[in-house]
């Protein structure tokens, strides 16, 4: 759900954020709303597994999940580009 948020900033803030986005392709609202889940999100303990198994989490059994997470590791390390 998305809501409407005012914030008081400098003109030469804004001025320059809205450049910034722009050059980025982007909306000055979703560079803020980016930079919010960064920040919320920096602070957040460390996630166990790698998204695609956070999702399934509940649907498939923990050894399941552990198993994913190893395939997903040799997954990575075998697309590694520094090889």
């Amino acid at each position: 759900m998305e809501t409407k948020l005012t914030l008081k900033l400098d003109q030469m803030v804004i001025i320059s954020a809205k450049k910034y986005a722009k050059n980025k392709h982007k909306s000055l609202s979703k560079l803020v709303e980016d930079y919010f889940k960064n920040l919320v999100y920096e602070y957040a303990p460390p996630k166990k597994y790698p998204p695609l198994i956070e999702k399934l989490s509940g649907v498939i059994s923990e050894d399941d999940l552990k198993k994913l997470a190893r395939e997903d590791e040799r997954a990575r390390y075998i697309l590694r580009e520094d090889r």
